[in-house]
């Protein structure tokens, strides 16, 4: 009985530290370091976080976009434009957010994960190209009829309003990975997104 305790505590205390182990890794190889703006540059600039985004539906949902700005009108408002996206018959520069710059000439535009009013029309309607439904517990889910917005590098553009300052920068985005399929089948299976 005593053996059987010490072999079961070793046997836990071993697969903790490998699970421990793991999650670290994982977390360590999710992280990326923050992009900065080039000091060399004088004029406006414009960074976008994560540069790169995978089309899972889950990962596209849980994901927050930051949308940073230097070098433009002191207390202006800025649109940013995705540019260059393939609709049925044409390419087109679609909006996607605007915000304000402050007094120094910065802005920080963000979106929320998950279903938050500024990054909807974004992440859904032109990332997924699908729309929200209700489910059997009147619940919000994605219902996805369409491929998603075809991968590619795209560009950026923050325009300012009162001024003509603009600024580029670019916007990777990459097919589901294996384990945003996963995710995105779980989420089906728990009615929070509905491919048809």
């Amino acid at each position: 009985m005593n053996i059987m305790r010490r072999w079961l505590s070793k046997e836990a205390c071993l697969k903790g530290g490998l699970i421990s182990i793991i999650i670290i890794f994982m977390v360590m190889g999710c992280a990326t370091a923050q992009k900065e703006f080039d000091p060399s540059v004088k004029g406006p600039q414009m960074i976008v976080e994560p540069e790169t985004i995978r089309l899972g539906v889950a990962k596209v949902m849980g994901t927050q976009f930051v949308f940073k700005g230097k070098g433009f009108q002191p207390e202006d408002s800025v649109f940013i434009e995705l540019l260059g996206v393939k609709t049925k018959d044409k390419v087109v520069d679609i909006p996607i957010f605007d915000g304000d710059v402050d007094k120094n000439g910065y802005f920080n535009i963000q979106s929320k994960p998950g279903f938050d009013r500024s990054g909807l029309t974004f992440k859904i309607g032109i990332l997924l190209r699908a729309k929200t439904g209700t489910n059997k517990k009147g619940e919000t889910m994605i219902v996805v009829t369409q491929p998603p917005i075809p991968e590619g590098v795209y560009a950026l553009k923050a325009v300012s309003m009162e001024s003509d300052k603009t600024a580029e920068c670019k916007l990777t985005i990459k097919g589901p990975s294996f384990m945003d399929s996963i995710k995105d089948w779980i989420g089906g299976l728990m009615g929070k997104i509905e491919k048809k």
